[in-house]
């Protein structure tokens, strides 16, 4: 057992159901699979919608959900056509645009919240879908970030789409890929021309972690790139650097696990208590919640800047 899987939570008992199903359209392909966590207890529950990372699915991330829905969050978590347990390949007709299907599965969750929670025995009644939040981590946070105001830009630069949902109030972004400068290395830029996002539309209140050790094989930039976002997002708000931190920002994606290359407990202790209170704040659950959580530096796990 890891360090971080030992560290004390707050002791309230959750419930957690998997899969929950919801019919897709005939396009994706699968049907939608969904993992919900949520707190016995308590009512006006907030809600984080969560989007896993590359090849993850909805049993990614235990290391947050556990800490988020200790402290009284709802956890919704949808599996993405690129999950290694759904097998697709870069041969099947959907593969090119699995970054849109990923917004479209999102915002399908966020239409069926109520259909999501009632699967969940006792929960129903007791969540406020008003405070609703989303977050991601590496792919995921591209995703959400589209959510939140990002755009793709095309090939002239153009902004593409916008899928803004007004319904998200606040947004954390982890690990999520920066601006295209043309300095995305060319595997990247055949196969994820997606990676050209615009951040100045931007504007939902969001806080951005990154590790200042984080180099992408997708990019010839240094981890400064997975910083662009609250540089150049009028509503990211704040900044928490990870000392030492590498894409799995010290092993936030699950306990103990192999894939981890900068294990630290300590890294992920602030990823949770920084998020959590950046969401308590942004939600209008605790005003001083920031604050409070901030008051103590965070050296040396990190650094926390803010606009």
């Amino acid at each position: 057992m890891s360090t971080a899987e030992a560290t004390p939570l707050h002791p309230t008992p959750v419930i957690s159901v998997r899969p929950v199903t919801l019919p897709a359209p005939s396009t994706r392909g699968e049907d939608l699979q969904i993992r919900i966590t949520a707190p016995a207890t308590g009512t006006n529950l907030p809600v984080i919608v969560f989007a896993h990372g590359f090849g993850q699915s909805m049993t990614a991330a235990d290391p947050l959900v556990d800490h988020w829905t200790a402290n009284g969050f709802v956890v919704v978590q949808p599996t993405f056509l690129d999950s290694t347990t759904l097998g697709l390949t870069p041969a099947d007709p959907r593969y090119p645009t699995i970054w849109q299907t990923r917004v479209d599965d999102l915002e399908q969750v966020i239409d069926e919240l109520d259909t999501v929670i009632a699967a969940v025995p006792g929960l129903s009644g007791r969540v406020d879908t008003e405070r609703l939040a989303v977050a991601g981590h590496s792919w995921g946070g591209q995703s959400i970030g589209m959510l939140l105001g990002a755009r793709v830009l095309d090939a002239q630069g153009r902004p593409g789409e916008d899928r803004t949902d007004q319904r998200v109030k606040a947004g954390v972004l982890l690990s999520t890929t920066g601006v295209a400068r043309g300095d995305l290395a060319p595997f990247a830029q055949e196969h994820f021309a997606f990676m050209s996002p615009d951040f100045t539309q931007l504007a939902t209140p969001s806080i951005v972690v990154a590790g200042d050790h984080d180099q992408s094989q997708l990019s010839s930039r240094g981890p400064d790139w997975f910083t662009d976002v609250y540089h150049y997002s009028p509503g990211a708000q704040h900044l928490v650097t990870l000392v030492g931190g590498e894409h799995t920002l010290g092993g936030i994606q699950d306990y103990a696990s192999t894939a981890t290359t900068d294990e630290s407990p300590e890294r992920v202790d602030l990823v949770r208590r920084t998020t959590t209170a950046f969401l308590r704040t942004a939600l209008g659950i605790d005003a001083g919640a920031w604050a409070d959580a901030t008051a103590t530096p965070a050296e040396p796990v990190g650094h926390i800047e803010s606009k």
